[in-house]
């Protein structure tokens, strides 16, 4: 979804707009609907090559249909919303692995199933609101990265909750400057979403950044939703992790919460199959609302989950196909560009605003290349600083490497000749 225009800037205590802060009103239309209509009556100038969705389409890991087909019995049972003890426990294994948490995380009680991560995020902030139970008439804040994944602003909406987006330009890394933040917003905020590695400039937060972060919900009682969907493509460190954070500070994990999936980690979106983790009082009090609101999943998909959190094979060799498309991307558009390649994810960001801005290039790219992109003014909101996403465009590198290779060479051939 894209944001409609901003109402107001997000006011600090003595009535000054807060640095980079915007408050939203409801998303309209999604990014792909803004995009059809930009480019209708629009012929495309070769044969199409789509770079806009970040839908993987690598191949799926060989042991899911053996999986799902010793499952298929559990399909006629009405699952539990808490999930299968070998669902949560193939979660909490991984998650000590990944991250170092040395048994810390209860399986019991510190993780939830969810039907793909869209579906825990939107809930999340209905789930903070409820459990926090903040006193006073005005209307809680939700806050948020600006580009952002835009469920975020209709999880917030739902919620009942002011949307206020936070600047994530070149000059703060492409990550919220948390020190920027007026203390008035966070005293309302109920619910932080935070995305590492982000999405779309994939920037990835330090183990710093997580503390400071969890140090601001703890002391101004609001709940972090992490977004670590994108934790597992990298380039060559793996990010550092909410738990991880919230682990080496000692205190349990309290106020934080991790959501993840296996759509980009496993090539398995169509699952719809991840799970929330963290704080255990809040999932337990989330999990009696989710036990009225929420669908829960299905046991054979959770038992293809626990299959795929418990082998990392996959995993490699789905970082190595990235990883080589990155090489490529590098290779080709480093001339044009400078430094091209983002710590994680696999989009590329790229900043062209010589070029006339990110809604006049993808015009010409598919005009003139038949390559479609995303513009990132769709992926962002306006505020009194502008459109953070105004001057980049998106692309989406999941498809096989030559095909990647040949929508990168037309862009070239475009911009740079």
């Amino acid at each position: 979804m894209s944001v409609s225009s901003a109402q107001t800037s997000a006011q600090s205590s003595d009535g000054r707009p807060s640095q980079g802060t915007t408050v939203a009103t409801l998303p309209s239309a999604n990014p792909f609907e803004r995009l059809a209509a930009l480019l209708a009556g629009l012929s495309p100038g070769g044969e199409p090559i789509v770079m806009t969705i970040g839908e993987p389409r690598h191949a799926v890991p060989d042991f899911v249909g053996p999986v799902l087909a010793g499952n298929l019995k559990d399909f006629s049972r009405y699952p539990n919303i808490r999930g299968t003890d070998a669902f949560r426990e193939s979660v909490a294994a991984w998650l000590d692995r990944r991250y170092g948490l040395q048994g810390s995380l209860d399986p019991a009680r510190g993780i939830l199933p969810l039907n793909g991560s869209r579906e825990g995020l939107t809930f999340a902030a209905i789930g903070a609101r409820d459990y926090l139970k903040k006193p006073g008439a005005a209307r809680p804040t939700v806050l948020m990265p600006n580009p952002f994944y835009q469920t975020y602003a209709a999880a917030a909406h739902v919620a009942d909750a002011e949307t206020v987006t936070l600047d994530a330009r070149a000059e703060t890394g492409f990550l919220p400057d948390l020190d920027a933040i007026d203390p008035a917003v966070l005293e309302r905020a109920v619910a932080f979403f935070y995305a590492s590695p982000a999405n779309p400039q994939g920037a990835a937060a330090s183990l710093a950044d997580w503390s400071k972060l969890i140090g601001l919900a703890r002391k101004h009682r609001f709940l972090v939703v992490a977004d670590e969907c994108y934790s597992e493509i990298y380039r060559s460190a793996p990010p550092a992790g909410v738990l991880q954070a919230a682990h080496a500070m000692g205190e349990g994990h309290a106020n934080v919460i991790t959501i993840n999936s296996l759509s980009k980690r496993s090539n398995l979106a169509g699952l719809r199959c991840g799970f929330a983790a963290g704080d255990p009082d809040f999932l337990d009090a989330w999990s009696r609302f989710r036990g009225l609101a929420a669908p829960q999943v299905s046991m054979p998909l959770q038992a293809v989950a626990a299959a795929a959190f418990a082998d990392e094979a996959h995993v490699v060799e789905n970082r190595r196909l990235y990883n080589a498309k990155f090489a490529v991307a590098e290779r080709l558009l480093a001339p044009l560009f400078g430094k091209v390649v983002p710590e994680g994810g696999f989009f590329l960001w790229l900043d062209v605003a010589r070029f006339g801005g990110g809604v006049e290039v993808t015009r010409r790219l598919w005009a003139e290349a038949g390559v479609k992109v995303l513009p990132g003014a769709y992926l962002a909101m306006d505020g009194a600083a502008g459109n953070p996403g105004a001057d980049y465009i998106r692309l989406a590198l999941v498809d096989d490497e030559k095909t990647v290779e040949a929508g990168l060479a037309r862009l070239v051939d475009v911009l740079g000749g």
